[in-house]
């Protein structure tokens, strides 16, 4: 189900991986699109390559894909922007981008995780940037770039307040290799992006240690019980965490070394430091930024989150693996749900 070619083209703010895989999408789809990003130097290549060598470069850029020399030209007349940057990123790309915007802006994002010092979900920093003008959505769920880029089956929710919202963006991502559902939940989704990546970095740990299948399957489930917690008393509806935003990202995440944090946990557990990990990689770790914000937000809440506190405690303190499981094995015995 593609979307009828539209005059109006798509800002997409942001070109690594995910935003570059998302532009892809769009003008798959059929609907134009524009990619920016803040390196001069790099869009110059993907204007001169039609492909992003670095990060996708299997993935050349259909024909409805332009790269934009400059930020107001990416969002002159742009039917709604979507920004794609890691999420201590999130705050200034929208204080850049807000100059820019039309008298009644359209955003949404495929950013994942609390902003780090001040522990809050991206829709709440762009209410704090943008006021409460602008229509928003988040996008998210189960989704690789490389396999989005290649156009593999990928299915995701995009969640506004705004029923048309969503579904005009469901329906202009929309193709035979890829489904978008929608959902009015935008704090489950939120939620569900930013809890599952710490959790990976634990089943990374945890494999890399050579703990076993049970012992995945533990932070998996187990984690996703925090996860629920955590978004319950935010507000968010319990039934987001069972579909594609919750644990359908939470097993992705945990379970395939496509997955940046899981990479990071396996690379931790083989006796690299966080420094070393990272630079490995290469590309931002969420799980590792993400453990300092969620366990604000938990303490805030006063939400019970021990595998997450466990993991900070790892990653800040300088917690030893060993005697951190102990802990959580020992702890007192209790009903499974409560």
């Amino acid at each position: 189900m593609s979307a009828a070619p539209a005059s109006s083209p798509v800002a997409v703010i942001g070109s690594g991986s995910w935003g570059t895989a998302l532009a892809i999408q769009f003008a798959r789809a059929g609907h134009p699109v524009r990619l920016w990003g803040r390196d001069a130097q790099q869009q110059s290549l993907l204007r001169s390559q039609r492909c992003n060598t670095r990060y996708l470069p299997d993935a050349p850029f259909p024909p409805l894909l332009e790269v934009p020399t400059d930020l107001p030209d990416a969002l002159t007349g742009a039917d709604y922007v979507v920004i794609a940057v890691p999420s201590h990123g999130f705050r200034s790309t929208l204080q850049a981008v807000a100059p820019h915007l039309g008298v009644q802006p359209r955003i949404a994002w495929a950013t994942k995780g609390f902003e780090i010092d001040s522990g809050l979900l991206p829709h709440q920093v762009a209410r704090a940037v943008l006021g409460t003008t602008p229509r928003i959505a988040v996008m998210s769920g189960p989704t690789f770039a490389r396999e989005v880029g290649a156009g593999l089956p990928t299915a995701i929710t995009v969640a506004s307040t705004d029923p048309a919202f969503a579904a005009e963006i469901a329906t202009d991502l929309s193709s035979p290799s890829f489904r978008a559902y929608t959902s009015d939940d935008i704090v489950g989704v939120e939620v569900g992006g930013a809890v599952k990546n710490v959790l990976a970095v634990g089943a990374g740990l945890s494999d890399g240690l050579q703990y076993g299948a049970n012992a995945r399957m533990a932070v998996i489930t187990r984690g996703l019980h925090e996860l629920v917690r955590l978004g319950v008393a935010l507000g968010a509806d319990q039934e987001t965490f069972m579909g594609l935003a919750g644990l359908g990202d939470l097993v992705l995440t945990c379970t395939d070394n496509q997955s940046r944090n899981r990479r990071f946990g396996l690379l931790l557990a083989s006796g690299h430091s966080t420094e070393t990990a990272m630079q490995e990689i290469g590309q931002v770790v969420e799980g590792y930024q993400a453990a300092r914000a969620l366990r604000v937000v938990a303490q805030r809440e006063g939400v019970d989150m021990p595998i997450c506190d466990a993991l900070y405690r790892i990653l800040y303190e300088g917690g030893d693996v060993s005697e951190v499981v102990g802990g959580l094995m020992s702890r007192p015995i209790k009903a499974e749900f409560d």
